[in-house]
């Protein structure tokens, strides 16, 4: 059984399929997308060992002839000199603008390789085979594609759409438990947001999710899509809503540039502590419970996820060096930080009104109870 959801882009439309076994039936579902029968696909070395075979395999049942690149996995590989490495190789395999590349691993190789595929010829076609949580309901879905900068995370980069997504919920057995409950960041993420809902499903189901039962995962990962794919289509380049996507990233980020991109911190690890940081500053602000922080930071303990500063190992920098950090964002306009606020849960909204004596007061208390 598998699931479908539509991204209504018009001509950029495409669909996520979402269930388990899709890799193996990965040539099938990527031959009608071909004018010839040849792709290629980039991955990481920790993916390519567990799922190349298995696609290779797939399309080559179909007949589709397969050459692969794989690339070192890790944040770092986000980068220029990676960006020139794929953009090359993909040119030296003669790639037209009416092939297919495939990216095959997780957020990382998502965002390189998209990027690589929006610039190469001004546009090829990618698919997209997401192979850890956080990929299969965020990363994947919505055409934001790019590297990271000395200066920031994902501060270059396109909206490029792909032409398919295929996300088989089956593969997310191979992820290591940190891997998988990072991932979860992004999906509690949905609940706060937008769905209440939700996010009281993922409370009741905690124990279920965390035990990647199958019907339980396919809920999970769907009704993330779902969310996602509708604020795509409502505001594809981020002009307004989809800004609300950015819940809890505002601090990541800069944890993240903190942290050095490092394994200290993986990116759903940040998001769920950003979502915990966002939280408690729109409850010291009076816009939602005081309950709520707390509501949230339960059920993320309950997940056995990291909640606090004090939860990521080693030094962090002062508070002002972090709000400093939060400046180098992309959600930045006109000097102002966007934050992404809530009334409560399941009621985000977009703001750059915060005082940032309130922003500091939050990071340093955060930072004291390390």
């Amino acid at each position: 059984m598998s699931a479908k959801v539509h991204v209504a882009l018009g001509e950029r439309a495409y669909d996520v399929v979402i269930g388990e076994g899709l890799l193996d039936r990965a040539g099938a579902l990527v031959a009608p997308l071909l004018r010839r029968r040849r792709v290629v696909v980039v991955s990481d070395e920790t993916v390519a060992a567990a799922h190349l075979d298995r696609l290779s395999a797939a399309l080559d049942a179909e007949g589709i002839v397969c050459h692969a690149l794989t690339l070192t996995p890790g944040e770092a590989t986000k980068c220029w000199r990676e960006l020139e490495r794929v953009v090359e190789w993909l040119l030296a395999q003669k790639v037209e603008r009416n092939d297919v590349v495939i990216a095959l691993g997780g957020g990382v190789i998502g965002d390189l390789v998209g990027f690589a595929a929006a610039v190469l010829r001004r546009g090829v076609r990618f698919v997209q085979v997401p192979t850890s949580l956080l990929a299969q309901v965020d990363s994947s879905v919505g055409g934001k594609t790019g590297i990271n900068s000395p200066a920031g995370k994902n501060l270059v980069g396109a909206f490029h759409q792909p032409a398919l997504v295929l996300a088989d919920i089956g593969v997310l057995d191979t992820l290591t438990e940190r891997d998988f409950l990072a991932g979860y960041g992004e999906v509690v993420k949905y609940g706060l947001l937008g769905d209440a809902d939700f996010f009281e499903w993922l409370e009741t189901n905690a124990a279920a999710v965390r035990g990647r039962d199958r019907a339980a995962l396919a809920h999970a990962v769907t009704r993330s899509v779902e969310m996602k794919a509708g604020i795509v289509v409502r505001d594809e380049t981020e002009q307004g809503e989809r800004a609300l996507l950015n819940l809890g990233h505002t601090f990541c980020h800069a944890l993240e540039s903190a942290t050095g991109y490092s394994s200290r911190l993986l990116h759903g690890e940040g998001v769920a502590i950003g979502c915990a940081l966002a939280f408690e500053l729109s409850s010291r602000l009076g816009l939602c419970p005081q309950e709520d922080p707390s509501r949230l930071r339960a059920h993320l303990k309950a997940m056995g996820m990291k909640t606090d500063l004090s939860d990521i190992p080693g030094e962090l920098p002062s508070a002002e060096t972090l709000l400093e950090l939060m400046g180098q964002d992309k959600k930045v306009v006109d000097g102002a930080i966007r934050f992404i606020l809530a009334r409560g849960i399941g009621q985000a909204f977009v703001t750059s009104e915060v005082p940032p004596e309130m922003v500091l007061a939050v990071l340093g208390d955060a930072l004291s109870g390390r």
